[in-house]
């Protein structure tokens, strides 16, 4: 095997696809959303309905994370004042005179969504699965098939990237990347560390989620080394095996 099956999930932005199609492999990105870049190589799907479409490598690189990390958790029993974006068009016109009570049944049910989706990843017919999602509440991991804690958290200034965006990967039978480049990140109260800050104090808008999901290119040319390379030396090294059996 020269070449990898790649799927890049729940990415708009193309930047881990063309990493991967950089090192030669038959890679497609897809999302509900079209490709920010145009690409013929992206398909406007739910990732469940092309899970089981022969991938050798799964990289679900921005999931709905919203109602699973520890961040939103305390939405869960207090529903926020102004309607979640992953609510229904009928939910968002209704909020404002909707009680706590059915508010809150709107979050649990956009919790057991997202978790669903997860699960779906998670557990997919793939060999080699890395899934993005920050670190998940109590409430999320109940209900994700086969939970496991995330295998590392890394920061785009180990990969020579000058921001700071905590990124954790849940892994299926792919090794925790290695750090390329390791910068020296600048001091707090800094004008630097404002800018390498720039995720975080991002101004509330329609496309602050672009931003915070957008993945750094020097995480994407690690995965398409690192995790690419792994997964062709297993297939090389299976190929031997069965030569040697035959």
């Amino acid at each position: 095997m020269t070449e990898l099956r790649v799927l890049v999930g729940c990415e708009t932005s193309g930047v881990v696809r063309r990493a991967f199609a950089a090192r030669g492999h038959d890679v497609w990105s897809c999302d509900v959303l079209p490709a920010e870049d145009g690409s013929n190589r992206h398909i406007v799907c739910d990732i469940r309905d092309i899970l089981d479409d022969g991938w050798d490598l799964l990289a679900v690189m921005h999931p709905p994370c919203t109602r699973l990390c520890n961040s939103g958790v305390r939405w869960l029993s207090g529903p926020p004042k102004n309607a979640p974006n992953e609510a229904t068009l009928a939910e968002k016109q209704a909020w404002p005179v909707l009680s706590v009570a059915e508010r809150r049944t709107i979050m649990w049910r956009l919790l057991d969504e997202g978790a669903a989706l997860f699960s779906a990843c998670w557990n997919a017919p793939v060999d080699r699965v890395a899934i993005e999602n920050p670190v998940m509440h109590r409430h999320a991991k109940e209900r994700i098939v086969n939970y496991q804690k995330p295998a590392q958290t890394v920061q785009p200034w180990w990969f020579g990237n000058r921001a700071f965006k905590a990124t954790s990967f849940y892994l299926r039978g792919l090794p925790p990347l290695t750090e390329t480049d390791r910068l020296e990140p600048p001091k707090p109260g800094t004008d630097e560390h404002k800018k390498w800050s720039i995720v975080h104090r991002a101004s509330p808008g329609p496309d602050r989620w672009r931003l915070r999901s957008r993945t750094y290119p020097g995480i994407a040319s690690a995965m398409a080394d690192q995790w690419g390379g792994a997964a062709l030396s297993a297939a090389a090294a299976l190929n031997d095996v069965l030569e040697v059996a035959s």
